[in-house]
């Protein structure tokens, strides 16, 4: 419990600098100020309230559901290597918000974004179904290598879609790598309602998922229904992925990372587990953000370039953890 409160520091450390660093640094006493007594003229406050605090609520959003999302995929699949981008799952919802994009036009963003609850919950379920889920026999490197294949099959649909209708490379741009520098032009508190679902829903069904998580002739001894649990699963790994990609896009390795990470903190219980993704998955979105927008002034690197660039490594060194004969 101890660290659990040790990582609420951290993400309250994130989300003072989100609000006070940047081309315009802000004092956090100014923030308090904003908050209670807004002044719409003064530059500050308007940066605040425009820029900053939606882009803070969009990176608390989208870390805390995608640190959930992957923390469910790792454990149902027994694949450390698991994550809503590796998987495709990514990819689906920002090919249905493209799609929605080229069929709609680009005035409506909030319904475009919306889109992507569609888009991630049909590669959910193309990818549990190719990887042996309906036979009840999921498989860590079957389903890895499905979500592979849907995952470049996804991108080369991007990728016509951009060749076909040119006025679609801009926003293309933008999902080819996630930011949250769109954050206010998205629809915040709708996806963070349908987080939230989807992690009291992986709340609740946490005990079933664990006795899943050892097989299904076992989890069936112990009174549970895999087929229940795993449809479950499925609608909390689309509900907090689509929230995600809505608000700042396809935020590349962030559902990998977290997990493992999560894990060392929380220990072997699966609630604490949820509650460290999300804290974490959370505060490493924040300072990503915020690390890219002083590392090359006064352009910023997007924020799913910096978790890239973070979990590169992290994804190698979970690899070389992997035991040979270790997948289910």
């Amino acid at each position: 419990m101890l660290r659990l409160f040790g990582l609420l520091a951290l993400l309250l450390l994130a989300l003072a600098l989100a609000l006070s660093v940047g081309a315009r640094p802000v004092s956090l006493a100014m923030a308090l100020e904003a908050l209670h007594s807004f002044d719409p003229t003064n530059p500050d406050h308007v940066t605040l309230a425009a820029i900053r605090l939606p882009r803070m609520a969009a990176g608390l959003i989208a870390g805390a559901a995608l640190g959930i999302a992957g923390t469910i995929m790792q454990v149902m699949t027994r694949n450390p290597l698991a994550d809503p981008g590796i998987l495709g799952v990514n990819s689906g919802a920002a090919f249905a918000l493209l799609l929605g994009a080229t069929l709609l036009g680009r005035s409506d963003q909030a319904s475009v974004a919306l889109l992507s609850l569609p888009g991630a919950a049909l590669a959910s379920a193309l990818v549990f179904i190719l990887g042996g889920g309906l036979r009840g026999d999921v498989g860590p490197v079957r389903l890895t290598l499905a979500g592979a294949a849907l995952n470049a099959l996804l991108l080369s649909l991007v990728t016509a879609i951009v060749l076909i209708r040119q006025d679609t490379l801009d926003l293309f741009r933008f999902w080819v790598a996630g930011s949250l520098t769109q954050a206010a032009s998205r629809p915040l508190a709708e996806m963070a309602l349908l987080a939230a679902a989807g992690g009291a829903l992986a709340l609740a069904m946490a005990p079933q998922i664990e006795a899943l998580s050892l097989g299904s002739a076992l989890s069936r001894g112990l009174g549970t229904k895999p087929r229940r649990v795993q449809t479950a699963a499925l609608a909390v790994v689309t509900l907090c992925t689509g929230a995600a990609v809505a608000v700042a896009g396809p935020i590349a390795f962030l559902g990998l990372m977290v997990p493992p990470l999560a894990r060392i903190v929380a220990g072997h219980s699966l609630r604490r587990a949820l509650i460290a993704s999300a804290l974490m998955g959370a505060t490493l979105l924040l300072l990503a953000d915020t690390l890219g927008r002083v590392v090359m002034p006064p352009a910023e690197v997007r924020a799913g370039i910096m978790t890239a660039l973070i979990g590169g490594p992290v994804f190698m060194w979970v690899a070389r953890r992997l035991r040979p004969g270790a997948s289910a």
